[in-house]
């Protein structure tokens, strides 16, 4: 088996604590192991991460921008999902 044959990793960095992760690339491994400290060496060389997650890229759906519209039209008539619904009375603070 070549590296090419190796499933493909998506890599997420966390850069400080309190933080969210963020998408930081891909790279080749046979294992989550090794894909671990590959996506260490690789995007965390600076010191900028405090934590890593590797996931298999065949474990990942989403969602197509081209069909944005119709999958996402059904939250677009719920207009108490958004803030502006609401009324806030005024003695609520730091809102």
């Amino acid at each position: 088996m070549t590296d090419t044959d190796w499933p493909l990793w998506e890599v997420f960095v966390r850069s400080r604590r309190g933080l969210s992760h963020t998408h930081a690339g891909s790279l080749h491994a046979p294992d989550a192991e090794l894909a671990l400290r590959n996506a260490r060496d690789l995007y965390t060389r600076r010191g900028e991460g405090v934590s890593l997650w590797v996931v298999p890229s065949s474990a990942i759906t989403a969602s197509s921008p081209d069909e944005k519209d119709p999958f996402f039209e059904p939250a677009a008539d719920k207009p108490y999902r958004h803030p502006t619904f609401y009324e806030i009375p005024e003695e609520v603070e730091h809102l």
